[in-house]
């Protein structure tokens, strides 16, 4: 059941890890940037009504993100202390990047996973106590962190 939910939300959650530390420069479209739809003016008889305020809403990616960490983290701390050190995290993004790797159709030697794998705990690690928490894995893999 853990492989079937990694298979399917292995992109999900690696997709922003792995574009920062294999220099993709894919940027997420700036709404801002989007040429405003032209307004047709009201008639002199309707009274133009102003727009309502934006509500914040939470991230959605970000709150997928914490829910499969949520989920998945417990098969990851195999000494259930609460924190995945280098060897439990490894585990688990060596696992994401194999997914990708399949799903893209792109490889690399063990060695380079590895090395990816390692520069992805020190960044991840953001407190740099030797372990990754799960606040830390949730900024992380969202983006935040790198």
């Amino acid at each position: 059941m853990i492989r079937s939910l990694l298979c399917s939300t292995a992109l999900l959650i690696a997709g922003p890890a792995i574009a920062q530390t294999t220099g993709s420069t894919a940027q997420p479209q700036d709404p801002s940037a989007v040429a405003p739809q032209s307004a047709t003016p009201a008639s002199p008889a309707t009274p133009a009504t102003p727009a309502a305020p934006a509500q914040a809403q939470p991230a959605p990616a970000a709150n997928s993100v914490a829910a499969i960490v949520d989920s998945e983290f417990p098969a990851y701390d195999a000494n259930k202390d609460g924190q995945l050190d280098q060897s439990e995290f490894s585990k688990w993004m060596v696992a994401l990047k194999d997914q990708e790797m399949k799903s893209t159709g792109k490889t690399l030697a063990p060695a380079e996973v590895t090395a990816w794998a390692n520069g992805a705990f020190t960044s991840a690690d953001a407190d740099k106590s030797t372990a990754v928490s799960k606040t830390e894995l949730v900024t992380y893999l969202s983006g935040g962190a790198g």
